[in-house]
């Protein structure tokens, strides 16, 4: 039986992959900072890794980071430990890695212009952002785009801490399968939500930060003017996706997917949403800003459905209405 070794099991999207691995027939361990496990200690990593065939690397620090004094914590947990454990992996001989990667690493999504086809605006600056300006314009002649969906030959653009580790990750695991001849794949997460999503902090994601506000009888507030178009996509989706890419890949290789459900939506329709299937209070949009989002990013799904054999099975409305009422941790 193929043992599988995960790193963050029991994290909100760790649980859910450990679920949906066992219910496949594989038999899996965990470990996980909650339980005393830390990826950053070769000790554990040696206790652990003889008897695992393949690590899905879920452990990390979330969220885009509040400032610049997160750096260090993002770089020791996602860099660092990510680092530890992909030697320790070459030390036991296992070949075989799954890394739970993020949308983020892109920057601002795929945008097509009038004029000049298909362009990548650079970041939005604090001036156009104080004054409601807040969809990007085109970098050659300054008109107005449309959003388009993003692939993952794209180039990226990490534009906070989170996003920059991240894509730390994914060079360490292609130097690391280069090096030893093993597989990575590289799951570049949207938008995810669903039970088990982290409660009200600064590093939860918008659909928690709603959720929460609406329990506490407060209306969510939703930044800019609630038009930012993201990929949500359910935590079961993405667990699945982990157990599709376990037999998949190339030797020496690295090979990433973009993980969505393929039906964008904007921030301001997930609180409204939310808010409708919990009777209110109606969000309020606030005009707010942080200068580390991007306005649009939606994904181009069709390679891991076509290498993976990968869909989104939990759709929109469905989602919603489960998460309104969903257990938080």
């Amino acid at each position: 039986m193929t043992r599988v070794l995960v790193t963050g099991a029991a994290g909100f999207i760790g649980s859910h992959v450990v679920e949906a691995l066992e219910a496949s027939g594989y038999e899996v361990a965990g470990l996980d900072l909650r339980s005393g496990d830390d990826v950053r200690d070769s000790a554990v990593l040696d206790r652990l890794l003889p008897e695992v065939d393949v690590v899905v690397h879920q452990a990390a620090k979330v969220g885009l980071g509040v400032n610049v004094a997160d750096l260090p914590d993002y770089a020791s947990v996602n860099v660092y430990g990510t680092a530890v454990l992909l030697a320790a992996m070459a030390e036991h001989g296992v070949g075989r890695l799954v890394l739970a990667s993020s949308m983020v690493v892109y920057g601002e999504g795929a945008y097509e212009c009038a004029r000049h086809g298909r362009v990548r605006p650079g970041p939005r600056s604090a001036a156009d952002l104080s004054r409601g300006s807040f969809e990007p314009r085109c970098p050659r002649c300054g008109e107005s785009m449309a959003f388009a969906a993003i692939d993952e030959d794209a180039p990226v653009d990490p534009r906070n801490a989170y996003s920059t580790t991240k894509l730390a990750q994914e060079h360490l695991a292609a130097n690391w399968a280069r090096e030893t001849g093993a597989m990575a794949t590289a799951l570049r997460y949207h938008n995810v939500y669903g039970p088990r999503m982290p409660r009200d902090t600064p590093y939860s994601g918008v659909a928690a930060i709603f959720r929460s506000a609406l329990e506490a009888g407060r209306p969510p507030r939703v930044f800019e003017d609630g038009g930012q178009m993201r990929d949500f996509v359910h935590v079961r989706d993405v667990a699945d996706a982990n157990v599709a890419a376990l037999t998949r890949g190339e030797p020496g290789t690295l090979t990433v997917y973009n993980i969505a459900s393929g039906e964008p939506h904007t921030v301001g329709e997930m609180a409204s949403a939310l808010a409708a299937q919990r009777g209110g209070p109606e969000p309020v949009t606030t005009g707010e800003y942080r200068l580390g989002d991007v306005r649009h990013i939606v994904a181009a799904p069709h390679r891991a459905a076509a290498e993976l054999g990968f869909r989104a099975r939990v759709g929109f409305a469905e989602g919603m209405k489960e998460f309104a009422d969903a257990s938080l941790a």
